[in-house]
This record gives structure tokens, sequence and C-alpha cells, in this order.
């Protein structure tokens, strides 16, 4: 049977999210659900870095660009949040670029954009 990566962390973070969606509902501008989240993360002890830079390589060589995730969880997790009509693939492309760049494993990606809470773990293999 294979292990779920960071499962009780990401059971909680995505729990968090669900609530957040339940109560509020959905169609809020992103930085409403971030901030939201950020007061639920203190209020839950939840470790968490918010708008965390990324730096980014190419051949060993570091890049002046970098990218900014929207959250990173348990020092493992990145959290990248959104608030839009569907999950574009793209969203899931940025979001594994994200993995790679830091080299975690786990990234979730959640919208609170559509009626229901969508969410997906992206690992970084």
């Amino acid at each position: 049977m294979e292990k779920i990566l960071y499962k009780d962390e990401s059971y909680q973070l995505i729990g968090i999210c669900m609530n957040i969606h339940s109560t509020l509902g959905f169609g809020f501008l992103e930085a409403v659900y971030c901030e939201i989240l950020e007061k639920g993360f203190v209020r839950m002890n939840i470790p968490f870095q918010r708008e965390v830079k990324l730096d980014l390589y190419f051949n060993g060589i570091k890049l002046e660009k970098q990218y900014k995730a929207d959250f990173v969880c348990y020092d493992d997790i990145i959290l990248e949040i959104k608030s839009v009509s569907f999950l574009h693939e793209n969203f899931t492309k940025q979001t594994l670029n994200y993995l790679k760049a830091t080299e975690k494993k786990l990234g979730l990606l959640i919208n609170f954009g559509e009626k229901s809470l969508k969410y997906k773990r992206i690992i970084n293999l």
C-alpha cells in the first residue's frame, strides 16, 4: 500500500479551505481567501509563510526572476490559491514548477472560485 505524502497536514489544510468555502462561498478575490487562510493558520497554530519568494536556477546559476508562492505550510507544503471559474492545467504546471524550484515534494492547488471547493495534490517526484 502506498503511503500518502503529508497525509495529516494536507488533510488539515484542505479542511480549513473547505470550512472557509462553505462559510464564505465562492467568487471572492484570491486575496480575500488568502487573508482568511492566514488568520486561520494563526488560530490553528499551523506553521506557515505567506507570499514566499522562491529562487530559480538554470544550470546552477541563480536567476534574478523569482516565483512567489501563496503559502508554504509546515516548511514542506506549497499551497497555491486560486479563485477562478475552473482549474486550468497551467495552474498545475505552475505549482509543479514551484515544487521543482524548491525541491519540495507536495503542493496543494486550491480553487475557491467554483461552487464546490476544488483542490489537487501535486507531487514532485
